[in-house]
């Protein structure tokens, strides 16, 4: 396996991300570099929380993991350092509050999601403690019968059949 200096492999890596955006085929071509070198890089990068999308032409294309990782990574600027940022990514500053409001949304529908979990839980445990005394209930009942036809059925061995009956 080919070896590459960390110089060069940031070098690339920083034109696979905003503003550049390079596709993985044209930096294969024009580096030399294989293609699988390059999206395993790629991986290896995103893994590391680096932003580095798939869709290269349309940052709303990108995946909600790209969106967060630039919501969390501009969360602490102030308004001239979201700027230079976004000028840097070549993205807009109303794109990373929709997204960061879309990740607060789906967190809030996450929470209410999981009091609905509890609720339906408790529901549930309900529902099944009152099928136990059910069934309990049932079972002593059956319980009771069945004793109740053993005796019978030892009364007429003992005593004979009954006339009435």
């Amino acid at each position: 396996m080919k070896q590459y200096s960390k110089e060069r492999k940031d070098a690339v890596l920083k034109r696979m991300m905003q503003p550049e955006n390079a596709p993985v085929p044209m930096l294969a071509e024009e580096t030399g570099i294989s293609k699988v070198t390059l999206y395993d890089w790629r991986k290896h990068a995103i893994a590391k929380g680096l932003v580095v999308p798939e869709d290269t032409q349309n940052p709303e294309n990108w995946s909600a993991e790209y969106k967060f990782a630039v919501v969390l990574e501009t969360a602490v600027m102030n308004q001239a350092e979201l700027a230079q940022y976004c000028r840097k990514k070549g993205l807009f500053a109303e794109q990373i509050a929709a997204w960061k409001e879309n990740c607060l949304q789906g967190n809030a529908r996450a929470t209410n999601q999981s009091k609905e979990e509890k609720r339906q839980t408790q529901l549930a445990r309900g529902e099944v403690k009152q099928l136990k005394r059910e069934l309990r209930r049932k079972d002593e009942a059956l319980a009771e019968t069945a004793a109740l036809l053993v005796l019978r059925k030892k009364m007429h061995a003992i005593w004979g059949e009954d006339e009435d009956e």
